[in-house]
């Protein structure tokens, strides 16, 4: 087999794993409905749904009275409308621990794998990062995208 044809086999192969959960996959990515980023983002980015399976969302939802110590509570019809993007777009691989549902993006395997290469300066110590601030080096998150081509490590100094 000619070099071409195996570089182009190892390109469809990483592109094929890239789509098996959905988890990293820019083409699957469709726009967030403005009521999800006017609701959920107006404290945090607003989580593109592909990052936590549905039991996980089920989970978060049924918490919005204390959302990470927060009373996030709305009303029945936005939380319905919220409950059929979130469970529908959900990513199909699990993101639960010890049969629990996990309720942090950051404590998911997927999160910490893709980012076991951030910098140590970056994870701890006076210039580091909190994990949920994605914004801090994906550029483009507030639009839902994570891609490595809009990823911006902070350089010393510039965190706040």
């Amino acid at each position: 087999m000619s070099r071409r044809m195996r570089a182009i086999g190892a390109c469809a192969a990483a592109i094929a794993a890239s789509f098996a959960d959905g988890a990293g996959a820019e083409s699957k990515r469709a726009p967030l409905p403005p009521q999800y980023v006017d609701e959920c983002g107006s404290c945090h980015v607003a989580y593109p749904a592909r990052m936590l399976d549905a039991a996980s969302w089920q989970a978060v939802l049924a918490g919005l009275d204390q959302h990470f110590e927060v009373d996030a509570s709305l009303d029945p019809e936005t939380l319905a409308a919220l409950r059929v993007y979130l469970e529908g777009n959900a990513r199909q691989k699990p993101t639960s621990a010890a049969g629990e549902p996990l309720l942090r993006i950051t404590e998911t395997r997927w999160f910490r794998g893709e980012h076991d290469e951030v910098p140590k300066r970056l994870r701890q110590g006076p210039e580091a990062v909190r994990p949920a601030d994605c914004t801090a080096c994906h550029r483009t998150a507030e639009e839902g995208s994570f891609s490595e081509r809009n990823l911006r490590l902070p350089k010393r100094g510039e965190i706040r």
